[in-house]
């Protein structure tokens, strides 16, 4: 003889015990939350809970079979089409930076090639006049 939980003993022990919430939501309500978070932007869209929503429209009788096989079909191949998008863009942001580090090096070792020329221009020019020169002898006309 199991006894039925109510409403109010439900919320109770929601309260009581924090970690229990997850463990008694159902997969579809979970779905159902991610979903909607991933339709505003708060959240990624998963595969997975698009499949857990159509199971359950499914077995409620709310989609036809064929309808629900179509529709996983269809988010299957969305989810595919953005991943290869999504590598896409990482390998092209990827060679962007690889690209933009080569030219930084190269105009680094120009400034220091460059720095390097002043450095020697004023020390040569800085022994030149710091030296004191020879004196040279008179010729006896």
């Amino acid at each position: 003889m199991a006894a039925q939980l109510g409403g109010q003993q439900i919320s109770a022990l929601l309260e009581s015990l924090p970690g229990i919430a997850s463990v008694l939501r159902s997969p579809v309500a979970d779905a159902i939350v991610s979903t909607i978070r991933a339709g505003v932007g708060l959240g990624e869209f998963s595969e997975g809970d698009a499949n857990e929503l159509i199971q359950f429209a499914v077995r409620r009788g709310l989609v036809g079979s064929e309808e629900g096989e179509q529709l996983l079909a269809e988010v299957e191949d969305a989810c595919k089409n953005a991943r290869a998008k999504a590598r896409a863009k990482k390998i092209k942001k990827k060679a962007t930076v690889t690209a933009k580090a080569k030219r930084g090096v190269k105009k680094k070792a120009k400034v220091k090639a460059s720095k390097a020329k002043v450095a020697r221009k004023t020390t040569t020019k800085k022994a030149k006049t710091t030296k004191s020169r020879p004196k040279r002898a008179k010729k006896k006309r």
